[in-house]
């Protein structure tokens, strides 16, 4: 039978275990507070999921996070500062109609009796929020050796420092020489010194008996040096842990950002997409102990440039996408092999280009780009009554019919229209939700 012990630190007054237990209880609740907290996440400087976690609020429906509480003890009566109608032994009557604490009105900050609230962490955040998702192709390429020194076990050795100490070891060690040369037991040792007090005990004892006890006592001292000579521990038992240096094999990503900025893309579908690109970072970050984000913006011509620039910066100018195609292959030959990096392409735009450019694109996505990536996730920001657009796949600008052209060829190809901040979430658990194998 299998025991697992769980060494994780409690947080401060409350049971790891208890708490996890709560998650369980409450996850269909708590699942549906984080899906609304990222469609309505503000996409400001800093609004990310913290190291500190994400506090969200749930229905209250007897739920409750199980906390350790340290009370005075004893039977304790006071009477607070400042009263002037109670004495000692008073019972105060509860409020009606709802006043006081533990009512059901309404409250400004949401925090009634009906709401609770607490913190998720930034791990149990992430899980509950792509519950269900998986990274679409996950190939042995990810493993590749870095510059990361780390240390791996190596066996045992006889000789070590205290802390690396094999204690199962050394302790096997010392059974199989007690054993071996037939050390006395502890348990024998007693059993004959019971004897001998015994005897010693009688007044009048026979010749027989002064025998037997000479006999026991010759034996008792043959015990005791015995023991003495082969020890419970000895230094030939000892086992030591040896630890050998190795390169850590890191998995590593990169993700592409790419987003028209010419005229006619305005805050409102640089907020959309800059929603889209912060859930697949997020996702990334998760599955991936290495992750990278290349910012490519473009007009009728693409540069590389940081965060800030990528979202604020205002830029005119007409709109040729395939630069931006262009500037992420020239970036990935620069500085990212594909032999060595998982790369993964995230494209927002308005659907305008020019001139016969889309079908620029199309090549160089399904000759150039596609071949090298796990995925590529292509993002239409329409505008919000656009709904003709929004149901009718077919129906659509020159880019958006040679990027279907490219759908139909390259399975890790997806794309989608969005028109508000709804419809992001959705649509990125429809581009990572496991797909069935036929």
């Amino acid at each position: 039978m299998h025991h697992f012990i769980d060494r994780r630190a409690n947080p401060k007054g409350k049971s790891l275990g208890n708490r996890q237990r709560f998650l369980r209880r409450a996850r269909e609740n708590i699942k549906e507070r984080v899906d609304r907290s990222v469609r309505e996440k503000s996409i400001g400087k800093g609004d990310t999921v913290t190291e500190n976690g994400e506090k969200i609020t749930i229905p209250a429906k007897g739920l409750k996070e199980p906390r350790l509480y340290h009370g005075p003890g004893g039977n304790r009566k006071h009477v607070l500062p400042g009263n002037k109608e109670f004495v000692v032994g008073d019972a105060i009557d509860r409020p009606k109609g709802g006043a006081g604490q533990g009512g059901r009105q309404a409250s400004e900050d949401g925090e009634g009796d009906d709401e609770f609230s607490f913190t998720l962490t930034r791990d149990e955040y992430l899980e509950i929020l792509f519950d269900g998702l998986e990274l679409p192709d996950l190939v042995e390429k990810a493993m590749v050796e870095t510059e990361t020194i780390g240390t791996r076990r190596a066996g045992l050795t006889t000789a070590g420092t205290p802390n690396n100490l094999n204690l199962v070891r050394t302790m096997r060690n010392s059974l199989g020489r007690r054993i071996a040369l037939h050390r006395p037991s502890t348990q024998s040792q007693r059993e004959l010194e019971a004897q001998i007090a015994e005897l010693e005990a009688v007044e009048a004892r026979s010749p027989s008996q002064d025998d037997l006890l000479a006999e026991l006592k010759q034996k008792l001292e043959g015990i005791i040096r015995k023991r003495r000579v082969v020890g419970y521990i000895d230094p030939l038992d000892l086992r030591y842990d040896t630890f050998v240096p190795e390169k850590i094999r890191n998995s590593r990503a990169v993700v592409f950002c790419l987003m028209d900025v010419s005229g006619s893309m305005q805050e409102r579908e640089k907020d959309l997409a800059k929603r889209f690109f912060l859930l697949l970072h997020l996702f990334l970050t998760r599955c991936y102990e290495h992750t990278e984000l290349v910012f490519v913006r473009h007009t009728h011509y693409a540069q590389e440039v940081d965060e800030e620039t990528f979202f604020y910066a205002r830029e005119t100018g007409g709109t040729i996408v395939s630069t931006a195609l262009e500037k992420m292959k020239e970036i990935i030959d620069d500085r990212y092999p594909p032999d060595e990096w998982n790369i993964y392409g995230a494209q927002a735009s308005d659907g305008e280009n020019f001139g016969n450019d889309s079908m620029r694109c199309r090549k160089i996505l399904t000759e150039q780009l596609l071949p090298m990536c796990q995925f590529y996730a292509y993002v239409e920001i329409v505008e919000e009554a656009a709904q003709m657009l929004l149901d009718n796949v077919e129906a659509g600008e020159d880019l958006w019919q040679n990027y279907r052209q490219v759908k139909a060829a390259c399975k890790h190809f997806e794309m989608q229209r969005v028109s508000q901040p709804g419809h992001i979430y959705p649509i990125f658990r429809e581009f990572f939700l496991p797909k069935v194998k036929g």
